[in-house]
């Protein structure tokens, strides 16, 4: 329509061309006007150097990082050797312009579902528990592997790997982890999906004797439950997740590595980049004023780096739940 209207202007004059096709004749002279060059930003005072940013990089793309994300990579220093280089938002803009982000797998999006409510605000009060399959070393030839893990703390108390899906393997996996944890009567809540083994009827027998409440996901509703799911898509993300399993000691070993790396030395992002045993064994306060001292020395040295002032770490969740219990709550905090 402005282009229309430029080119009716000189046979019948600017103000009828713009009052006959309703254009202003702001617009229509702003347009006519040379676009001023954009002008360059000025690189804030505070930023990093070339050198620093490269230091930045060759860190994050080193042996020991290079299948990390960015905030695990700032907590592991700050944590194992008492460095800050810089932020972790920073971490991640280095790499955006050097084009070194990127999804490592297609990701199937499902539609969220509410319900079942549960809430947690201490280890061992919700775990959640689901089966998956481990590649075996032919088609059709899988293995199953059985996870509990801790919705407060985001800890895997037990684990185990069969070559079968059944209800009585479940049941043992679930009673000697009760007995580990040292699970008291009417404590703990088990919510799963509508598997099979999770719907059998002596593993209802064996939650009534064991005095542990049991909850269910709604049928096809992954969603209901996202912390198992959100779990094995750790497992299966991990750089060295075989294409296939020799054998069943073979899945076991690989297993074992990783929820020694999970449970010990994965800093979770839902945790304020703490790891689930840290969570799960009450050494918040002391892992937290150990970071604190780290950013308190980094603040003393270079005060301009810090836009908002003297720096703070975030929080672990005081209460985590499958469905919010409060949705109207949350909406209206955004």
């Amino acid at each position: 329509m402005m282009g229309l209207a430029q080119e009716l202007a000189p046979h019948i004059g600017v103000s009828q061309a713009c009052q006959q096709l309703g254009v202003p004749r702001s617009s229509l002279y702003r347009r006519q006007q040379p676009k001023a060059p954009a002008k360059a930003r000025p690189k804030p005072a505070r930023s990093l150097t070339d050198e620093q940013r490269a230091q930045v990089r060759q860190v994050l793309n080193s042996d020991r990082f290079q299948d990390s994300p960015p905030r695990e990579v700032y907590a592991k220093l700050l944590d194992d050797e008492g460095q800050y280089l810089c932020h972790w938002r920073t971490m991640y803009r280095i790499l955006a312009d050097n084009q070194e982000l990127r999804e490592r797998r297609n990701q199937l999006q499902h539609p969220s579902v509410s319900k079942p409510i549960l809430v947690a605000t201490a280890p061992n009060q919700v775990w959640s528990w689901d089966i998956t399959h481990l590649p075996g070393p032919a088609p059709r030839c899988d293995f199953y592997l059985y996870v509990i893990v801790d919705i407060f703390s985001r800890y895997v108390p037990g684990w185990l790997v069969a070559e079968q899906e059944a209800a009585s393997i479940a049941e043992k996996l679930i009673s000697q982890t009760c007995a580990s944890q040292r699970i008291a009567p009417d404590q703990l809540t088990l919510h799963a999906d509508r598997g099979g083994p999770m719907r059998a009827k002596t593993m209802a027998q064996l939650l009534a004797d064991l005095n542990v409440s049991k909850s269910h996901s709604r049928p096809y509703t992954p969603n209901d439950n996202p912390y198992s799911e959100a779990h094995f898509k750790t497992l299966k993300y991990r750089p060295d997740f075989p294409d296939r399993f020799a054998d069943l000691n073979a899945a076991q070993a690989w297993c074992r590595s990783f929820f020694e790396w999970y449970n010990f030395d994965h800093r979770h992002s839902a945790l304020a980049l703490m790891t689930p045993a840290v969570v799960h064994y009450d050494q918040v306060q002391l892992v937290q004023a150990r970071r604190q001292q780290v950013l308190q020395a980094a603040f003393e040295a270079h005060p301009e780096r810090f836009v908002r002032g003297y720096p703070t770490l975030p929080q672990v969740p005081s209460q985590v739940w499958i469905n919010n219990p409060n949705p109207k709550e949350a909406s209206d905090a955004l």
